[in-house]
C-alpha cells in the first residue's frame, strides 16, 4: 500500500534496463527502501543483475523476472510472478524500440517489430495488470508513451503511430479502473538523453532520465492521468495540434 506520505511499498518494472526505468526505481529506493521487480530480457541479465546491487544497497529487496515484449504468451505468468510476493502499488511500463523510419514503412519485419513492442505487448500487460488490479483495489500504472504519438510526423510516424495507440489504450484505462480505486498515469516526455536515443540529435527542450523520473514520481503520487516531460510540451503539443496540415508537413519536424 501507498504509505500516509505517498511513498509506494511496491514498484513493478517492466523494461528493467530502461535508463529511464532505473533511474525512477533509484530515486524511490533512495527515498524509502521497498520490494522492486525489474523484469526484462534474459539477454540483459548482466545490466539487470547490476542494477539489482545497486538497488539492494538502498536497503530495498529487489527481485528479477524475465521478460520478452515479443512473447505475449509468457505475459500472464509473469506478471503472476511479480504479485506473488504481494501486493505491487506501483508499475512502470518503460520498455519499447525507437525503430528506423525508413525501414519501418518500407520492411514488413520492421514494422511489425516496432508495432509488437510498443503497442501490442504493453495492451496485453494492460489487460493483465488491470485484473489484479481491480481486485487489489488500489494501485498505480505508469506507462512510457511520448509526443509522438499525438500527430503523425514524416520524420518518425511508425514509432508515432505504435505509441499513438499505446496513449489511447492507457488513456481510456485511466476511465475504465477509476471506480476501482487504480490510478493511471500516461508519461509523454520529449527527447530523452538515453540508450535509445544514441547518436540521435537532441532538439530543444531535451529532458536526462533523471528529469523524467521526478516527473513520473511526482505524477504517480498526485494521480495525474498525463504528465509531460517537460511540462511546457504540452503547451507546445497543443500549438502544434492546430496547425492546418498543409503548413504542418513543411515543418522541420
Amino acid at each position: 500500500m501507498i504509505d500516509a506520505v505517498g511513498n509506494p511499498q511496491s514498484l513493478l518494472v517492466l523494461g528493467g534496463t530502461s535508463d529511464i526505468a532505473l533511474t525512477t526505481a533509484r530515486k524511490y529506493a533512495e527515498n524509502q527502501p521497498l520490494r522492486i521487480i525489474l523484469a526484462d530480457r534474459p539477454e540483459e541479465s548482466e545490466r539487470l543483475n547490476s542494477a539489482a546491487e545497486q538497488l539492494r544497497k538502498t536497503g530495498s529487496e529487489v527481485e528479477i523476472l524475465t521478460f520478452d515484449a515479443r512473447k505475449p504468451e509468457t505475459h500472464a505468468e509473469v506478471i503472476e510472478k511479480a504479485f506473488a510476493g504481494g501486493d505491487v502499488d506501483v508499475t512502470l511500463i518503460a520498455f519499447g524500440v525507437q525503430g528506423d523510419n525508413e525501414k519501418g514503412w518500407t520492411d514488413f519485419e520492421a514494422a511489425r517489430a516496432v508495432a509488437d513492442i510498443n503497442y501490442v505487448a504493453p495492451v496485453g500487460l494492460g489487460v493483465l495488470l488491470a485484473n489484479k488490479l481491480k481486485k487489489q483495489g488500489h494501485g498505480s500504472i505508469a506507462v512510457m508513451c511520448s509526443p509522438a504519438g499525438e500527430r503523425a510526423r514524416r520524420s518518425n510516424f511508425v514509432y508515432g503511430s505504435s505509441k499513438g495507440g499505446l496513449d489511447v489504450f492507457y488513456t481510456g484505462l485511466t476511465y475504465a479502473l477509476e471506480e476501482h480505486g487504480v490510478k493511471v498515469t500516461v508519461i509523454r516526455p520529449n527527447f530523452v538523453h538515453t540508450k535509445l536515443t544514441t547518436g540521435m540529435k537532441p532538439p530543444p527542450m531535451a529532458q536526462t532520465p533523471e528529469q523524467v523520473a521526478d516527473c513520473i514520481i511526482d505524477g504517480v503520487a498526485k494521480g495525474k492521468e498525463q504528465v509531460y516531460a517537460p511540462g511546457q510540451m504540452r503547451w507546445v503539443m497543443t500549438a502544434l495540434r492546430h496547425v492546418p496540415r498543409a503548413l504542418f508537413r513543411k515543418l522541420p519536424i
